[in-house]
């Protein structure tokens, strides 16, 4: 299981005039990596960061900060995620550059997936370059 990758739904984000970067996440099983897209697992992570994300806006406008590339779902190892992910978020936090985040972040991540969501199909992933 050490071995396994980790699933992070994340989404980069103004939230009443600050830069957030919410993030939601759980191991993976060795089965599931081997799968196209992340499935069933990918569907609640997207679903409890957005649920997070809309109870939030009550508190102030949330704006997405990247366009297309502001809610992405990336399978990460676990030691990336433990170590070097939280330095790449307070880089973003603290900086605000976005493009550098993302190259950052598609470096740490083996697959990884945009959250889309199309009328009468629901969520789907597509594969972020």
């Amino acid at each position: 299981m050490a071995d396994a990758p980790y699933l992070v739904a994340l989404a980069l984000l103004e939230r009443g005039g600050q830069r957030a970067l919410p993030l939601t996440g759980k191991s993976q099983r060795p089965e599931t990596t081997a799968a196209a897209d992340p499935g069933a697992d990918g569907q609640s992570l997207a679903l409890e960061l957005l649920l997070r994300l809309w109870q939030q806006s009550g508190e102030s406008p949330i704006r997405r900060i990247a366009e297309n590339d502001s809610l992405l779902l990336v399978e990460i190892p676990l030691e990336a995620m433990q170590e070097r992910l939280p330095q790449l978020k307070a880089a973003w936090l603290s900086s605000g550059d976005s493009a550098a985040f993302l190259v950052g972040l598609r470096q740490l991540a083996g697959r990884a997936w945009r959250i889309e969501q199309a009328r009468y199909e629901g969520i789907r992933f597509v594969l972020w370059p």
